[in-house]
């Protein structure tokens, strides 16, 4: 039988020295759609949420309606779209309808104006109702959201909608566009529904993160991915990250005492969905042991494929040779640096958000030196100026904190081919 999802298991180390206590490894896992299935497209079932109030002035919406219509451009007469625009109220601007009449749309999103107040919420509701007219298990089913402001007085609305939204399958990527937003909330609207938020940092990049997104949907090909990881006894989880296409926290469900799962949601066409297990190994004698059986199950829709698995085992050696001891997978330890970086400016962050000042400062330094060291001299930079905005007013930039939480997130993107 042909698996139409690969998957791959790295450790840290293949072998551990023999010794008397636990020693900690790492373990890659990467589930990825095959080849087989690279033809498969997925049609869509697309709402664009735009934020059309008084500080969408000028350049911010003017590509934004650029972008709106590359969306359109992009998508073909399999694919459903609805456009809603907002402030304080609520625009229909174009209702679920197959893209099939592309000049009336970009004729319709030229219509939109800036002006009015925030209220995210209305847009969102819009939005999920225009979705569910033509929800299917054989669509892909999306909210692209994008605001540049605070939403005042309907953030339960918002995350509630969000929670609807991961209760219809339906996946929100939620876009902040300058400084003057709220992180904490866009994350809270996407993440429930397995989608994220993002910082757009220019007007100039809305098009540039629109064809991103867009592409991102038409390649996904998988959906309703689970891992399941079962350990054998003596090995003890002790935390689960997502590593790609964004690092993450992701925790885990507890099945059994050996057992572990963690949802992966949609896989995309070329994208790897990769996961870094800390596991804890206890003491075993001089051999070759399996420690632990990984298994993805999943749905590919578009070849009527449903409740798929695939599974390997995790083999590591117990040896008294210091050399074998000593080797190491360098991919996977980089990718724990980076894993490291990412918690070191996530800590800094919650310490600053609780006024521990020189706690955040000295984290904020720590992540900046280990970004240095990986080349990311940008980001390096963004962290020692907020470390010393810190010590110097009590507080982080607006821009500089979105950009440290938003940007150390992609940093194993810089190793994915």
């Amino acid at each position: 039988m042909t698996d139409h999802v690969t998957l791959t298991c790295r450790l840290n180390k293949t072998s551990l020295p023999v010794m008397t206590t636990q020693q900690l490894v790492y373990l890659l896992i990467e589930a990825m759609p095959g080849a087989e299935i690279a033809r498969v497209q997925m049609p869509l079932n697309l709402s664009l949420v735009l934020d059309k109030s008084g500080s969408m002035q000028g350049k911010k919406i003017e590509n934004l309606r650029q972008a709106a219509k590359l969306v359109v451009d992009r998508l073909g007469p399999q694919d459903i779209i609805s456009i809603i625009a907002f402030s304080d109220r609520k625009y229909l601007i174009a209702e679920s309808q197959p893209v099939t009449d592309k000049e009336a749309l970009k004729k319709q999103i030229d219509r939109i104006r800036d002006g009015g107040g925030t209220a995210i919420s209305g847009g969102l509701s819009q939005g999920l109702a225009e979705l569910d007219k033509a929800l299917s298990p054989d669509r892909v089913s999306r909210l692209l959201l994008l605001t540049d402001g605070q939403t005042f007085g309907d953030e339960d609305a918002c995350r509630k909608l969000g929670r609807k939204a991961a209760d219809r399958g339906i996946v929100i990527t939620a876009l902040g566009l300058g400084d003057d937003w709220n992180e904490d909330l866009l994350d809270e609207i996407a993440e429930p529904s397995g989608g994220s938020g993002d910082f757009i940092d220019s007007p100039d990049r809305i098009i540039e993160f629109f064809d991103k997104a867009v592409k991102s949907m038409q390649d996904t090909v998988v959906q309703n991915a689970h891992m399941i990881l079962r350990l054998a006894g003596g090995v003890t989880p002790r935390q689960v990250w997502q590593v790609l296409p964004l690092i993450s926290n992701l925790g885990y469900k507890p099945l059994s005492d050996r057992d572990v799962q963690v949802s992966l949601g949609e896989l995309e066409k070329g994208q790897p969905r990769s996961l870094l297990v800390e596991l804890l190994i206890g003491p075993r004698p001089a051999g070759s042991y399996r420690i632990a059986q990984a298994e993805i199950s999943y749905d590919v829709p578009g070849l009527k494929l449903f409740g798929e698995k695939v599974k390997t085992d995790i083999l590591l050696d117990f040896t008294a040779d210091p050399a074998r001891a000593r080797q190491y997978d360098a991919e996977v330890m980089n990718i724990v640096e980076k894993v490291t970086a990412f918690k070191l400016q996530t800590r800094a962050l919650e310490e600053a958000r609780m006024g521990n000042i020189v706690g955040a400062s000295q984290k904020l330094r720590a992540a900046a030196t280990r970004l240095l060291e990986m080349g990311e001299e940008d980001l390096a930079r963004s962290a020692m100026e907020e470390a010393d905005n810190l010590e110097k007013s009590g507080q982080m930039s607006s821009f500089g904190t979105k950009k440290l939480r938003y940007e150390t997130r992609k940093l194993t993107q810089r190793l994915n081919p």
